[in-house]
């Protein structure tokens, strides 16, 4: 029989895993505008629009399953995709900006 953990103890290892948690998702978001930037680039110098409605909305069906499927809440999964989203939009908003701005 093994004794209980001290709490403390608990407590620390936890924050010590969502440490790693939270860095995994910095490098993972990093990871995802890098290619987000390159998919505004195209955009950009193809004239495409900033925004592809039905991608997102596909997108938001494909993660809202996934998200039931790992035991999250599927709003919660959507919010921070449109969260996520908003800003893809504003770096391809900009990315158009300046490629119209070049000679």
């Amino acid at each position: 029989m093994s004794t209980p953990e001290d709490p403390y103890a608990a407590l620390l290892r936890l924050r010590a895993s969502i440490d790693n948690i939270d860095a995994a998702l910095v490098y993972l978001l990093a990871e995802r505008f890098r290619a987000t930037q390159q998919v505004g680039l195209l955009k950009a110098q193809h004239d495409m629009p900033a925004s592809d409605p039905d991608r997102e909305r596909q997108q938001i069906a494909r993660l809202r399953e996934l998200a039931e499927a790992a035991h999250l809440d599927p709003e919660f999964a959507e919010k921070w995709f449109k969260f996520v989203v908003a800003e893809v939009i504003r770096h391809h908003v900009a990315a158009g900006a300046e490629e119209n701005e070049r000679p």
